[in-house]
């Protein structure tokens, strides 16, 4: 497959918040299609050290290709970026001045159609970012019970008809296993009555984004993974977070208001027992959301959130 048309969201403004210099060290915890470390690497000429992180091992295979243009100290890492902490030690790396993240599933994983990400294409329900992990969306449907699917349904996917698509998926499997995306689709479109599919977005969309936050456990690694890359941050370094649902951004937005205060303790504590002290400084008090001009070019920047905050220095 071509990554080349890749379309990195936000792109001049997460650039801008990230502040990329000549001779620093930079980090893409989501490399996806390449589209903002190729900047980073522009902005930079190439002049410092670059790391690229994926758990999707295809991410890593094309950004070594399409990259391959720039020379100089550029490493890719197939691994995931709740290790961020472990990657940066084993690089020997005793801090950095950049990480980005871009979250969610990258627009190569939405159209390749074997991957099962996407509800516009039939394809085997797998959803996986990372194809060493055990768990598949296909065994999520099949095996997990009413109560489990609805809480998944209603928790990652803010779902309103999360309890009657999943008594209609239950219904369903007895007559055999669900094993496509189509036939996923056919079932929530089965269980949401038709006059709730009539407006609003794709009736299948909450239910595909629950599954794939579940099966590779998105949200359950975003907060420690952003308290573990504000530690390995440079004074002065500058973290950004791009997120494209509400679940996603609050997480990002708690996370980096914690890091950025001092103590964390009760209002009504007589003392401070936390000890707890501000790392960081917020620089989106409001997160940066995409252009008009953007949304027109690239829909899928519709939900796009850019928030970022900058080490402080002691």
């Amino acid at each position: 497959m071509d990554y080349s048309y890749h379309k990195p969201v936000l792109l001049n403004e997460t650039i801008e918040m990230l502040s990329p210099k000549p001779g620093c060290i930079y980090v893409d915890a989501t490399l996806g299609g390449g589209g903002h470390f190729r900047e980073i690497l522009k902005r930079t000429r190439g002049e410092g050290r670059f790391i690229g992180i994926d758990r999707d091992e295809d991410a890593i295979l094309n950004a070594r290709n399409w990259l391959s243009e720039f020379t100089g100290n550029i490493e890719f890492v197939h691994d995931n970026f709740k290790n961020i902490k472990r990657i940066i030690c084993d690089l020997h790396i005793p801090g950095v001045d950049g990480i980005l993240f871009d979250l969610g599933v990258s627009s190569f994983q939405l159209d390749e159609e074997s991957r099962g990400f996407s509800y516009m294409k039939d394809a085997p329900l797998d959803m996986r970012m990372d194809r060493r992990s055990a768990l598949t969306a296909e065994q999520v449907v099949n095996e997990m019970d009413r109560e489990s699917l609805k809480k998944i349904f209603q928790e990652y996917g803010e779902e309103t008809w999360a309890g009657r698509i999943a008594e209609f998926i239950c219904e369903r499997r007895k007559r055999g296993r669900i094993e496509t995306t189509g036939q996923l689709v056919e079932i929530i479109k089965d269980a949401i009555p038709a006059r709730a599919r009539r407006k609003g977005p794709h009736p299948a969309k909450r239910v595909f984004q629950a599954l794939r936050i579940y099966v590779n456990g998105e949200l359950d690694i975003l907060e420690s993974s952003i308290k573990d890359a504000v530690d390995v941050l440079n004074p002065g370094g500058r973290i950004c977070v791009i997120t494209f649902h509400s679940l996603e951004d609050r997480i990002v937005k708690n996370t980096l208001r914690q890091e950025a205060a001092g103590c964390v303790c009760p209002k009504d504590a007589p003392v401070c027992t936390c000890g707890h002290k501000k790392s960081i400084k917020v620089l989106t008090p409001k997160p940066i959301c995409p252009s008009p001009e953007e949304v027109d070019e690239n829909p899928r920047s519709r939900s796009a959130k850019l928030r970022a905050a900058e080490k402080l220095k002691f």
